[in-house]
């Protein structure tokens, strides 16, 4: 045991909220560290995901960005309170809040990027599409009860958003100095996904060395070899950045990337208004020939 460590108590079988009843249980020990928590470390790392969803959300509201990327941000807060639940319980009704949340809160980016030129009936259709898959997906997951279904949709969604992403940025970005700060936090935020998985992976596949070695180190030092909860912090962070790459994407798309630019906020990548007398004059415009255009049609 390594200095100023303390040894690891038995793993019980249950705790404060009774036996588990999810469909998986992850490689850290259940009730080790708490009687109230089943997984600690994959409990409290979840606190990345929600802070810096709450950072994406307030930031949205205060850059003035669309509504649609505060319900992004929102989504990807309830994933990380389902997520918190889940690894804190090992319930299964706790587990359906974090699995199923991420395919619904992963449909409002891909909703956003293959409706964006399209009018009202489009972005309705695309909605109903994307709405009615996810649907259908909730209900082959919920009868055959098996992760792997979850994750595999899950992978696919993301990687359709973004090569669609892609696709948009090659066609619509056209100033040079954008594009390659676009492409940096992409690509940033795609690595510390891929960085994370690798993790999650590597305490799937060697869970009972990693466990092993934990007990020797003692803790708080076993503490770094909780593979799943340095998933939660390299997905959070990479979420986090594909939400700002979505955001500023989007500028150029809808023609509102004179009134923003890149920035940061402590270390962290935004999309920053530099004009909101602009944009909202621009956005009253838009509104006005939308409503005028809308009149010649009826008349």
């Amino acid at each position: 045991m390594l200095p100023f460590a303390f040894p690891y108590p038995p793993e019980q079988s249950n705790g404060f909220w009774g036996p588990p009843t999810s469909t998986i249980d992850w490689c850290e020990e259940n009730y080790v560290v708490s009687p109230y928590i089943a997984e600690a470390l994959n409990t409290l790392t979840n606190s990345v995901f929600i802070l810096l969803a709450l950072f994406a959300t307030i930031q949205a509201y205060k850059q003035h960005l669309e509504p649609r990327f505060i319900f992004a941000s929102l989504g990807f807060l309830l994933v990380g309170v389902g997520s918190w639940l889940f690894h804190m319980t090992l319930q299964y009704h706790y587990q359906l809040l974090d699995e199923l949340p991420m395919i619904y809160a992963t449909c409002i980016p891909f909703w956003s990027v293959f409706s964006t030129f399209k009018d009202l009936r489009g972005q309705s259709v695309v909605a109903f599409g994307i709405t009615s898959a996810a649907g259908i997906l909730t209900a082959i997951y919920l009868i055959l009860k098996n992760p792997t279904i979850h994750q595999a949709a899950y992978g696919v969604m993301n990687a359709i958003i973004i090569l669609k992403s892609i696709s948009l940025t090659k066609e619509y970005v056209h100033d040079a100095k954008a594009r390659s700060q676009l492409y940096r936090v992409m690509w940033t935020g795609i690595l510390l996904f891929i960085f994370g998985y690798f993790l999650w992976n590597l305490d799937i596949h060697f869970c009972s060395f990693a466990r092993a070695t934990r007990r020797d180190w003692g803790m708080p030092y076993g503490f770094l070899l909780e593979g799943h909860g340095w998933w939660h912090i390299f997905t959070g962070a990479g979420v986090y950045c594909y939400i700002v790459y979505e955001e500023y994407l989007r500028c150029f798309l809808n023609g509102t990337d004179k009134f923003y630019e890149f920035s940061s906020v402590w270390g962290l990548p935004t999309v920053k208004c530099t004009d909101v007398v602009g944009l909202q004059s621009y956005q009253r415009v838009l509104s006005l020939n939308a409503k005028d255009a809308k009149y010649k049609k009826d008349i």
